[in-house]
């Protein structure tokens, strides 16, 4: 069996609640609250194991509320290994309000990672066997912009396929370091890391295809909300529209498009196959409510409904 690691290195307790309104000064009574453990590669990890796959999730963790985060993750029954940091695990938390219609998310900046812990991390990477590794989520404060460079510098020594979707500085670093089995910007994050609005038709096409050609990344997965998601190879470029269905929270649809995307692949499905599955997954996301994800049930009924990917013409950038 093909093995999946996800590594997660600012995770976090992820709360979810409804009430009637939001609004200042007076208490927001909430009801039905519910607890996820959460964060990119935490997030991944549930997804792969909700469709039938298995996934070991390695995370930064510590203090009081990192004990709880081991508590949900072992309560879903995912493979975990903790590394232990001084800081306490942040806990972030989402607000339905009902009225409106609106999500209102509270995200804290997280811990401070000391040196001694993130190299520790990097031993932990060292001796976790993987076939494919899945970094996903933002560095916490305390760990440098090159964190991923030197974990994909492990993988390749390992001849492990490596998987990123960060943002910012970590997407850049990683970017021009170069060798990434697959990286999955959203639209924002690819704009970031070439530099550039990209509004005009075709150009997110062309910027992705340059990732692929400068051989930052073999494969580009960018999603791009209701405009629908987009897969670069040497092969050219794919688009798949966005299904119609009713928002419930826009939660961890990337984490679960990614996770889809890279368990098909894991199996060995066509490329095409595993975009399709990517695409059903995200989109089985929203219409969960707050930090639940995607079920499975919803994930094959709307793959049945996913359209094989549309070639796009290939345009090279400037």
């Amino acid at each position: 069996m093909t093995r999946i690691a996800t590594l997660t290195l600012n995770p976090s307790i992820d709360g979810a609640s409804e009430a009637d309104a939001v609004r200042p000064i007076h208490k927001v009574r909430t009801t039905n609250e519910r607890y996820d453990p959460g964060g990119g590669g935490i997030n991944v990890a549930r997804v792969i194991h909700a469709l039938g796959g298995e996934a070991t999730a390695l995370y930064l963790a510590g203090g009081a509320t990192g004990a709880v985060l081991d508590e949900l993750l072992e309560g879903r029954g995912i493979a975990r290994r903790r590394i232990e940091i001084a800081d306490q695990t942040r806990v972030s938390h989402a607000v339905f309000e009902r009225s409106t219609g609106f999500e209102y998310r509270f995200t804290p900046e997280g811990p401070e990672i000391r040196e001694s812990e993130w190299r520790a991390c990097l031993t932990a990477i060292e001796a976790t066997p993987c076939d494919y590794l899945v970094a996903s989520g933002s560095l916490p404060r305390g760990v440098p912009a090159g964190f991923y460079v030197e974990v994909g510098r492990i993988a390749a020594r390992r001849g492990t396929r490596f998987v990123v979707d960060t943002s910012g500085e970590a997407l850049r670093a990683v970017l021009a370091e170069g060798g990434l089995h697959l990286v999955k910007p959203s639209l924002g994050d690819l704009e970031s890391a070439v530099g550039r609005r990209l509004r005009e038709p075709g150009e997110e096409d062309a910027a992705a295809l340059s990732l692929v050609e400068s051989r930052a990344a073999e494969i580009v997965a960018v999603t791009m909300g209701h405009e629908g998601a987009l897969l670069a190879t040497q092969a050219g470029a794919l688009y798949l529209p966005a299904p119609d269905v009713p928002v419930q929270s826009a939660v961890g649809a990337g984490d679960s498009f990614l996770a889809a995307l890279v368990l098909r692949l894991s199996q060995g499905r066509p490329l095409e196959e595993a975009f399709r599955w990517a695409v059903a997954a995200g989109t089985a996301a929203v219409l969960t409510p707050g930090t639940e994800l995607c079920h499975r049930a919803d994930v094959e009924r709307i793959y049945g409904a996913v359209a094989a990917p549309v070639a796009r013409p290939v345009q090279r950038s400037a």
